[in-house]
């Protein structure tokens, strides 16, 4: 098998390499955002978003489709997790900001359309790690923080989060343990899947 559900499969002796590469293309297309120029990260520096960000309304229906489509592209190109999840806070009434916003991870694919997941061949499960971290009140509109992981098998990454806590917290140490309780919950869960293997 090397398609399936828009994500493509290549083994060689090396290992596994997964990608969407095609369906990336297709949803350049779609928006017609495939002769845009490249940038070299996701998102601006610093950038904050709120709900009343000034400019424009946008249309509804597009918007929920970009993001959609992005968050779908995030199964195998965990480096855009982050910024998909910031603009998905505005699918109620997005602004022309938050198009702009969307359109920049467009635009950082374009120049990235061969990235994707590579899988080493005998990696050894003591070989497994995980990363966490959060910001403080970074959300404008609720002062809530953003959680986010990442756990690597090897050099390869197996299971990956951004999102905003569901709760305020009162200081920076605050929105790190529930950043590092989260973390530590899918910890749990991946040790006993790497124990059944």
């Amino acid at each position: 098998m090397h398609y399936f559900l828009g994500i493509e499969v290549v083994q060689s002796p090396s290992g596994i390499f997964i990608s969407q590469r095609k369906y990336l293309l297709d949803i350049l297309m779609r928006f017609r955002m495939n002769e845009c120029n490249s940038v070299s990260t996701p998102a601006e520096f610093g950038l904050k978003l709120h709900k009343d960000q000034g400019g424009k309304k946008v249309d509804n229906t597009l918007y929920k489709s970009i993001v959609g489509s992005l968050m779908y592209l995030t199964t195998t190109r965990p480096d855009i997790m982050h910024s998909v999840s910031l603009i998905s806070r505005y699918m109620e009434n997005p602004t022309e900001m938050h198009l702009l916003a969307a359109k920049r991870i467009f635009r950082y694919l374009q120049g990235t359309k061969e990235y994707g997941l590579f899988y080493k061949k005998n990696v050894m499960k003591s070989d497994f790690a995980g990363f966490t971290d959060s910001d403080y009140a970074g959300d404008i509109d609720d002062r809530k923080s953003t959680s986010g992981y990442v756990f690597m098998l090897g050099s390869g990454v197996v299971s990956w989060s951004s999102k905003k806590q569901s709760i305020v917290t009162l200081s920076t140490t605050q929105a790190e343990f529930i950043a590092a309780t989260s973390c530590a919950c899918q910890a749990i869960w991946l040790k006993k899947i790497l124990e059944e293997l």
